[in-house]
């Protein structure tokens, strides 16, 4: 091949060339030529030829030979690194690199020479001398990085080419002039630091150079070296810096010291230049620097030295120079930071880490070195991957192990420790017997319990050797919340004892002051007593698994709370018993023991004893700042006292508000817990006393069923308890629905005070508009730079403000032009002009001035009066028809007078305006001008400035129609209107009268028709026409509802609180961090026109959902008519391009979320110019700014590089672009062209490849950085991992971590990738920004900024509509008011701003361990507010965000949140919170966190209660004796007591905060409208059916986990869910309690009906019956096309299919029921006992059906035997063995013996009659009984069937799991028909699906789309075509 090369020989060893093989590897890349492609698709294992063959494609154009010799390199090197071919995806990649090499040997030959060595030289010396030699000093850094890596890489291909003794001396010498100088230009990240020659203007900032300076301040540190002479070579480049030194000292990776290094200089850099007077000026850092910022980064390490007692290692030696020493410690933190991995997630592992080797440094640095003659220290330098190899990866191996153990999340957490355990095993003195070097023999290393072989049971694991948890064991109970949050149920309880007492014994609450009322009071502090005593032996027995972690004062103190507690649930039960004067039963058992104490009051002493710590906890809690103190300080007499009240713990010390915060919040929750206890008293408790005294002294002895206890004086229990059960559950959840009540109110007054929905419409925009700009300026403009003339200069600084205003106003409408939101029409009325100087008034927007000039003119034409200051009293009235009259006058003056070459023409107009101003000056105006000739005057001048705003092409005819209506209007003006305007005509042109006429002609003739092409011009006269001609049409400017949202929330924020806006110079820096794992970036062509079964695709979909947008798009893009115009192919492509964005920036795409972000950038940009551009520049507007780009631009972008860092961190980056799956292939190219479309964005990925170590391969993991090159992505950073970060814990937060250490600033914002932003939104950021350094009451800066969302999914369906509007009234009602007053925000996933150096010393912004932490962010905000942070809201800005829009998306959406809420009940984190917040902060915890859900579930587990309690006293016959009692039915009692239960539905109260936030910010009309019209398109159907959800999966998450992520996906729902994907989700968390739910419904219904009114039973049971509705039908009603005839012929056909398939391995659930069925128990299979045993107690309900409804059956001859219910089992058991007979004979005879099988069935049928004749005849059976027997015995079947679900190990071993298999299918086939049946029958109706898809899109159909034709496919055929809409 490659001629003297002597390698051909070689081809012929390579194993195998099967050129098909190479199509396997080629993908169709969509915009990228194949040759660019190959590059990038190389393997893992031969990653190094990647930059060879990168260099092949870009030399191709110029000398494809070169080319084709860099490929053979290429080829030839993956040869030898491969030579079997063995790697994944080599054997491909060689074979289609062979097969392009053997057609480019052919096709290429030499062109500088004769044969390749020499044609190689000479390109090489060719490309030195055209590019080095000058471009060093002529180009930029990026640039000449890329051009030294392409003559490096030549250099080598021409090495294997030509052999060494030919090698030019002149190509050696170019070669070593590279290699000295190639590492000065390294792809850079943000700083060019070794760039020479032309230096970016970041470079060239003082703070960038000062800290430079600093950190490359080595002088006086022994240098590591292996031989001395190495210190004194000159170096090129200069390393020589801190960070160097430090990774000669220990290790640690390039990359890594690059990454810090910059890091750092960004760090420092920033902080320096804030408040600095004079930036041009200095040369070094501010003393304070270094100091703050040590401050800042070590205040966690310090902090855990105390703890520890240990001395802290941040040494400083009197005399050294400490801000170096300062900055090496800065340094050695960020490189151990830097490289630690997963390890981040353990920040006290870090301290620990740092603490070792900051030890080690200041040995170097102070006794290593001679003093006197500063020789260096002769030690060895370790290798670069000596730090991660010693120190990270022995750590990151115990946490896969242990992560091992979770068995993909299935196992217990108690079983294996999380990133929590090992992390807090770092909190005690423990730690430090790693020693260091750590010992990997030692105990925290050493891991007996490994991997168990494969063979082995799971079972069989070696729980012995186990390690302990550490402090606390994450059990599956339900006593966690009892535990976390002791003292609210202990004060409910006793609130709840005490209020019974006195309703019992006094009916009024003044009883309490009776003496044996209060005394009867006084037994709740026995209950209290018993309920601490329960309290101290959960803590033991949860933390069981801890023990051998705990220290021994700790094991102390648990146990002698417990001694405590048990000796006061004794002490006090036998006080109490002593004081009562008459004992009997137990109270005189206990008095027995009491005898000795005959005095009364030793009850009252053993309280007052008992509550003494109550007391001093409430008088600490009126001293937050004295508990504070005591709880963080590290001194032991303090510790000793603290040690009873608070267990010594490393985080959760002193979280106590200060003594302001503490009274609002106390101030709230007290209103509302005398608001819930009256409500309680009065309405639950007092109406239930009188009805229970009655029947509990009421004897019934007629029951329905066999009575076990007749005999038995029970005082009617069993119906106490039915009638109490609900409401005592009631009781305990109502808080919630009080908290919901007083949160809108709270909510409400703080949105009002703090000027939300000031400007909430059009109309009161243009009221306030005037205060707009000064508003502006106020809040958005540095202090420095607002024009605060004093009185005589007001004008001037009005002016200047407007122009600030402008630049920004105008650019923020452009913005929402490009994003096709307004019309150019709306763009041109809504724009502020870009120059005022030559008007005298105040030019506002065009909309505001709409039909003023028309009804001025009006005004005038009718005004009949002479006199003109009433006239112009009347036009001065109105400020804006003031403004437009003057600017119209004056700007037309300005346009004729620039029109006209003439100076005679000139004039005239010069004469006419001076009449006019002389006549307005004295009063003469109305008598020198007539006002009747204005209105045709108005008209010419119409068409005047219409002809000048056209696009004319033929210039004669533009002139000639300009000049014939310019005469008109002078003609007009004249003659017509002025009273002597012949006079001035004749002044300006003295003539003879015969030649008038000739003379008239030749008067305005000269023009200067170029002026209407300027710009500027343009500008004026587009404006002038609009000012004529809009009438009051633009009031309603803009039409776009998402246009005026944006306008009204801008101008609104501008009113509203929010710190000055600082310099940009002097703001915070910040970063950008966005997770992204494989979801959509940019839409495809054919994903965009893809059809779903109904014919529509996404692009039809949207066009008829956005209609306005989309006109507006088309009208962007240039359209003529209905059609895209389309020159070309390059337009063709454009076009389409065009439309994949517009359709991706309206769906939850990467692409929109990235522009979004940029508009940071952008609005950095512009600050910059308006802070330092002059006066000039600032009144030149937009366009001054965009051309003067090029003197403040370099400027700009460095100052926007400083302060602005976007990293997109998409884990499988590097996996995407060697994929050969198309969708990949396309995520990867669409990410590409966003980094080259953003030069500032980056990427950073989890790079996994193939390497040899040893001889064996094995892989390895990176974390790399990349950046847009020219062309393809350029590598920045690659630093090495311990092993694959994402196996250790959950994705998104490994995600999130492994990119973090790519961010930059002092900031950081997490931003999900279904999320957007906004320019005007951007601009707000420095504002927001400087809530984390602003001056507050009290020393605490807030940890995490937490912002408001709108949610912009709203309007695609009615369900986006509901979801919108609950999440849009958490994120502002619902966060305002967890903020202030109740101080319990937390993070919740939104995007909020994080203060990174705190979060990044205290373990990052998420917390990742598996399962427990699946709600990552949330535990984020926890661990903030447990570590001292504080978390803020703020509402003045906003950033959207979208939501899922279809039911099973947002179901999932809730369970996933529901599951979340289960692990967080069990987490430390909540444990850690509720015991350590003061009373009323952690109610305001619990109500806002786990509470929420709890209550939720409580909710449905009173219904559950109040209907087996209803069940049990119609069953058993005790509601008609009761109801039919004498006393009882006078008195109403029982009904009084139903009626009462009803009080749950006021859950409907949950929606009061979504209706007081839409009220706030759109008023309260619109509010109440949103709110009947959701309730007509059934969102209350909606909610109920997600309190299902949340319920089911927040109870199964604590019983048995099973907690997943799951992906919601976030596309747009427009396809009609089958019913048996329906039927999969819902089956388990809905239908089956639905159906439940409806028995026990009808039983109450039927057998209670003959001795109880109707209206009753309606009145208690109609919710019930809206949530069974609910629960069985949602899906249905809300599934687009449910209703459609067809597709429920489909469904049923599907569903069938669905169930009679097999499972089996590898079966998905989607394919069969039986798979479906196996993995729906899953949870069981992996549950603990107790979970098992549970689940068997709750399935014990389902007997109670037979139990009671056999003795109801006529065949029972009303007897109460016990043997009727024996009898019916004996049924039942028939019913199952004839069932399994059936069963067996199809499964043994089926086939084979089908006649016997026959045979089989015809004689059970047979046998079946005759016994159904028999009971008929004979014994009585009526048809009644047949139904009757049917809904006894199906949920006695259900049982069974649950019981053999848990017991399965128990059932497979007894043989009978398959019958237990048959009877859930038989099951799940009659829920299956019951569910299907009122589908089917609604779905012969076609005004049933007509009304369901308007109910469904009824918000889209509000913006003109016609549903109908898009569900029946009749759409345009042209997608560029306009489309109508209403």
């Amino acid at each position: 091949m490659a001629s003297s090369s002597g390698t051909k020989s070689d081809l012929t060893r390579i194993p195998s060339r099967r050129m098909t093989r190479a199509q396997t590897m080629m993908v169709e890349i969509p915009n990228e030529d194949n040759t660019t492609a190959d590059s990038e698709l190389v393997p893992s294992s031969l990653a190094s030829i990647a930059p060879i063959l990168r260099v092949a494609n870009e030399i191709e154009n110029d000398n494809p030979r070169v080319a084709y010799l860099c490929r053979f390199h290429a080829f030839e090197k993956a040869h030898k690194m491969d030579p079997t071919s063995s790697g994944r995806g080599v054997r491909q990649f060689k074979t289609y690199l062979l097969h392009r090499l053997e057609k480019e040997e052919d096709e290429t030959k030499p062109i500088l020479a004769k044969n390749d060595p020499r044609e190689i030289q000479m390109y090489y010396q060719q490309f030195y001398l055209k590019n080095i030699p000058d471009g060093q000093y002529t180009k930029k850094p990026e640039e000449m990085a890329k051009i030294y890596q392409i003559a490096s890489v030549l250099y080598d291909v021409l090495r294997t080419v030509v052999p060494a003794a030919r090698v030019d001396d002149e190509t050696e010498r170019y070669n070593k002039e590279v290699e000295k100088k190639k590492e000065q230009f390294e792809h850079y990240n943000i700083l060019p630091l070794y760039a020479v020659g032309v230096k970016p203007a970041i470079m060239e900032l003082p703070e960038i150079k000062a800290a430079l300076r600093a950190i490359r301040n080595v002088e006086g540190l022994p240098m590591t070296s292996n031989s001395p002479d190495d210190i004194h070579q000159e170096r090129i480049k200069p390393v020589n810096d801190i960070l160097d030194w430090l990774s000669s000292l220990f290790g640690f990776q390039k990359g890594n010291v690059a990454n810090q290094r910059e890091h750092l200089l960004l760090l420092l850099a920033n902080i320096d230049v804030r408040k600095k007077e004079n930036i041009e000026d200095y040369s070094s850092l501010k003393g304070d620097t270094i100091k703050r910022l040590v401050d800042r980064i070590f205040k966690n390490y310090r902090s855990w030295c105390n703890y520890l007692r240990c001395k802290s290692h941040l040494r400083f030696q009197q005399g050294c120079d400490r801000q170096q020493l300062e900055l090496i410690y800065i340094s050695l933190y960020l490189l151990i930071w830097g490289e630690a991995s997963n390890i981040r997630f353990m920040p006290e592992c870090i301290c620990y880490i740092f603490h070792n080797m900051a030890n080690e440094v200041y040995g170097v640095v102070f006794n290593n070195v001679h003093r006197v003659t500063g020789d260096t220290i002769q030690t060895a330098v370790p290798d670069e991957e000596s730090f991660l190899r010693t120190v990270i990866t022995p750590i990151y191996t115990v946490l896969l192990k242990e992560v091992k153990r979770n068995k993909g999340g299935k196992a217990s957490h108690s079983k294996w420790r999380n990133y929590d355990d090992l992390n807090e095993y770092f909190w005690s003195g423990k730690c430090f017997q790693l020693q260091w070097p750590m010992n990997l023999n030692a105990d925290f290393f050493v891991h007996s319990d490994e991997p168990q072989p494969a063979n082995e049971r799971p079972n069989q694991v070696t729980v012995v050797k186990r390690k302990p948890k550490t402090n606390f064991v994450e059990a599956r109970t339900f006593w966690h919340l009892f535990r976390s949050f002791d003292r609210m149920w202990i004060f409910f309880i006793m609130a709840f004892q005490a209020m019974l007492i006195i309703a019992w014994n006094s009916g009024s609450l003044l009883g309490f002051f009776d003496q044996d009322v209060f005394r009867r009071v006084l037994t709740i502090f026995i209950t209290a007593a018993f309920l601490n005593f329960l309290q101290a032996t959960l803590d033991i027995i949860l933390s069981l698994n801890a023990w051998k972690s705990l220290k021994i004062t700790q094991i102390l103190r648990y146990l002698l709370k417990f001694a405590i507690a048990a000796f006061w649930a004794v002490v006090l039960p036998i006080g109490y018993s002593s004081s009562v004067q008459n004992p009997t039963g137990l109270v005189k058992f206990f008095s027995s023991w009491a005898k000795d104490w005959q005095n009364e009051s030793f009850y009252n002493y053993a309280v007052a004893i008992y509550l003494t710590p109550n007391i001093l906890a409430a008088i600490m809690f009126l001293l937050p700042p004295l508990r504070k103190s005591m709880e963080r300080s590290n001194w032991r007499i303090i510790t000793l006292i603290m040690w009873w009240a608070q267990p010594k713990l490393y985080v959760g010390r002193g979280m106590h508000e200060d003594i302001f915060s503490l009274l609002k919040y106390t101030v709230f929750w007290i209103l509302l817990l005398i608001s819930k206890l009256a409500f309680s008293y009065y309405v639950e408790i007092l109406p239930l006393i009188q009805p229970t005294k009655i029947i509990m002294d009421l004897h019934v002895d007629n029951y329905q069923w066999h009575e076990f206890f007749s005999e038995v004086v029970t005082y009617n229990i069993g119906v106490v308890i039915a009638i109490w059960s609900p409401i005592v559950l009631v009781y305990f959840m109502d808080a919630q629905i009080w908290y919901a009540i007083f949160s809108t109110l709270f909510g409400g007054i703080h949105g009002a005070f703090s000027h939300l929905g000031e400007i909430r419409t059009l109309g009161m925009l243009r009221s306030r508009f005037e205060a707009v700009p000064a508003a502006f300026c106020r809040r958005l403009v540095p202090l420095t730079n607002q024009y605060n003339g004093k009185k005589p200069m007001e004008w001037i600084t009005e002016r200047k403000n407007i122009a600030s205003f402008s630049l920004v106003w105008n650019k923020f409408i452009y913005s929402m032009r490009m994003q096709d939101l307004i019309s150019n029409r709306d763009r041109d009325l809504l724009l502020v002009p870009s120059s005022s100087s030559d008007v005298s008034v105040v030019q506002w927007p065009p909309f505001l001035l709409a039909s003023k000039i028309p009804i001025a003119l009006d005004m005038a034409k009718d005004f009949k009066k002479k006199d003109d200051t009433e006239l112009f009293k009347k036009i001065a009235a109105d400020d804006y028809m003031y403004s437009a009259v003057v600017e119209c006058y004056e700007t037309l003056r300005t346009i004729i007078y620039k029109l006209l070459d003439d100076e005679a023409d000139q004039r005239i107009v010069k004469e006419i305006c001076y009449e006019v101003d002389v006549s307005i000056l004295q009063s003469r105006f109305l008598t020198n001008f007539r006002m009747s000739g204005l209105p045709s005057l108005s008209d010419r001048l119409e068409k005047f400035l219409r002809i000048l705003i056209s696009d004319s092409e033929d210039a004669d005819t533009f002139r000639s129609q300009i000049i014939n209506v310019l005469q008109d209007i002078m003609e007009i003006i004249t003659q017509d209107v002025m009273v002597n305007g012949i006079e001035i005509l004749e002044r300006v042109h003295p003539h003879d009268g015969s030649t008038e006429h000739d003379k008239k002609e030749q008067r305005f003739e000269r023009i200067n028709i170029s002026l209407p092409k300027m710009k500027v011009w343009r500008e004026k006269i587009n404006r002038l026409y609009l000012l004529l001609t809009v009438k009051e049409s633009a009031i309603n400017v803009p039409p776009n509802l998402e246009a005026r949202r944006r306008i009204t929330f801008f101008a609104n924020s501008l009113f509203m609180n929010m710190p000055s806006a600082p310099k940009v110079h002097d703001m915070l820096s910040f970063s950008v961090l966005t997770p992204y794992y494989k979801e959509d970036v940019l839409y495809s062509d054919e994903e965009l026109t893809k059809e779903n079964e109904d014919g529509i695709s996404i692009l039809f979909y949207l066009q008829r959902i956005y209609p306005d947008e989309w006109n507006n798009f088309l009208e962007r893009i240039h359209t003529v008519g209905n059609t895209v115009v389309i020159k070309n192919e390059i337009e063709e492509a454009h076009k389409k391009e065009e439309i994949r964005k517009w359709v991706s920036y309206r769906a939850q795409t990467l692409s929109r979320t990235v522009r979004g972000m940029m508009y940071y950038r952008q609005a950095l940009e512009l600050q910059f110019f308006l802070e330092s551009s002059g006066d000039s520049a600032i009144l030149g507007g937009l366009q001054a700014f965009e051309e003067d780009e090029g003197s403040y631009g370099e400027q700009a972008q460095a100052l926007a590089n400083m302060k602005f860092t976007y990293v997109v961190s998409c884990q499988v980056y590097g996996a995407q672009k060697k994929s050969s799956d198309a969708r990949d292939r396309s995520c990867y190219l669409n990410i590409l062209n966003l980094m080259l479309t953003y030069p500032s964005l980056r990427v950073a990925y989890i790079d996994e490849r193939e390497e040899t170590v040893n001889g064996r391969s094995q892989k390895v993991y990176y974390s790399v950085l990349v950046k847009g090159g020219e062309k393809l992505d350029e590598e920045i950073y690659r630093i090495k991992l311990p092993g694959p970060p994402t196996e250790i814990g959950e994705g998104k937060p490994e995600n999130q971590n492994h990119a973090i250490i790519f961010t930059r600033g002092e900031a950081l914002q997490t931003i999900d990738m279904n999320q957007d932003n906004y320019f005007e939104e951007a601009y707000k950021m420095r504002n927001v920004l400087e809530e984390l350094i602003k001056p507050r009451r009290k020393e605490r800066k807030p940890s995490i900024l937490g912002l408001r969302e709108h949610i912009f999914t709203g309007s695609v369906s009615s369900l986006a509509w509901f979801m919108s509007n609950q999440e849009t009234s958490f994120v502002t009602i619902g966060q305002r008011i967890l903020a202030n007053p109740l101080r319990v925000r937390f993070h919740y996933g939104h995007p909020d701003i994080f203060d990174r150096i705190f979060h990044i010393t205290r373990g990052g912004i998420s917390k990742a361990s598996k399962i427990i932490n699946l709600s990552e962010d949330i535990f984020s905000g926890f661990n903030s507010t447990l570590r001292g942070g504080y978390v803020t809201h703020h509402e003045y800005i906003q950033v959207g965000k979208g939501r899922d829009v279809g039911m099973n998306q947002i179901s999932a959406f809730e369970a996933k949140v529901a599951n979340g809420n289960g692990e967080q009940t069990l987490s430390r984190d909540v444990y850690r919170l509720g015991r350590r917040f003061d009373f009323y902060r952690m109610l305001s915890f619990y109500f806002t966190t786990v509470g929420f859900y709890f209550s939720s579930m409580v909710t449905v587990l009173t219904v559950y209660v109040f209907l087996y309690g209803r069940l049990y006293l119609v069953m058993s016959g005790l509601e008609k004796e009761i109801l039919e009692n004498a006393s009882i039915h006078q008195s109403k009692a029982l009904e009084e007591a139903l009626a009462t239960q009803s009080v749950f539905q006021l859950g409907l109260l949950l929606v009061l905060p979504m209706v007081m936030e839409i009220g706030l910010e759109k008023g309260f009309r619109t509010a109440l409208g949103d709110f009947i019209i959701m309730q007509l398109q059934l969102a209350s159907v909606f909610f109920t059916f997600q309190l299902g959800t949340k319920a089911h999966y927040y109870g199964r998450t604590i019983l048995h986990g099973g907690s997943k992520y799951r992906a919601t996906g976030r596309g747009f729902v427009v396809f009609h869910a089958k019913f048996a994907v329906n039927y999969r989700l819902y089956s388990r968390s809905h239908f089956v309690k639905g159906l439940e739910l409806l028995i026990l419904l009808v039983l109450y219904e039927v057998y209670g009906q003959s001795y109880r009114s109707s209206s009753l039973y309606w009145f208690i049971t109609i919710s019930m019956w809206f949530l069974v509705g609910s629960w069985l039908f949602a899906p249905f009603v809300f599934n687009p096309s449910g209703f459609d005839w067809q597709k429920t012929v489909d469904d049923w056909t599907d569903w069938k299919r669905w169930m009679g398939n097999r499972g089996g391995i590898g079966i998905h659930p989607d394919k069969s029921w039986e798979s479906w069925w196996e993995e729906e128990q899953e949870h069981l299979k992996f549950t603990n006992i107790r979970g098992r045993l549970l689940e068997i107690i709750l399935a014990f309900r389902f007997f109670i059906y037979q139990y009671g409804i056999v003795y109801q059956l006529d065949i029972a001859h009303h007897s109460k035997s016990i043997l009727v219910y024996g009898l019916s089992w004996l049924v039942m058991v028939t019913v199952l063995l004839v069932l399994k007979m059936v069963s067996m004979g199809r499964r043994r005879f089926g086939t084979d013996f089908q006649l016997m099988f026959r045979i089989l069935k015809a004689l059970l049928f047979l046998g079946f009659m005759s016994v159904m004749t028999v009971l008929f005849v004979v014994c009585g059976l009526t048809i009644t009984d047949l139904f009757a027997a049917t809904l006894a015995f199906l949920p006695t079947g259900w049982a069974i069937l649950l019981i053999g679900q848990a017991l399965r190990s128990v059932f497979r071993g007894l043989g009978f799991w398959d019958s237990i298999k048959e009877l859930a299918r038989a099951y799940e086939y009659i829920m299956g028909l019951i569910l299907f049946m009122p589908i089917a029958i609604l779905s012969w109706f076609p005004f049933v699906s007509e009304f369901q898809t308007r109910l469904l899109f009824n918000q889209a159909f509000s913006r003109g789309l016609q549903i109908s034709m898009i569900l029946s496919g009749r759409k345009e055929k042209d997608m560029t075509s306009p489309v109508k809409y209403a």
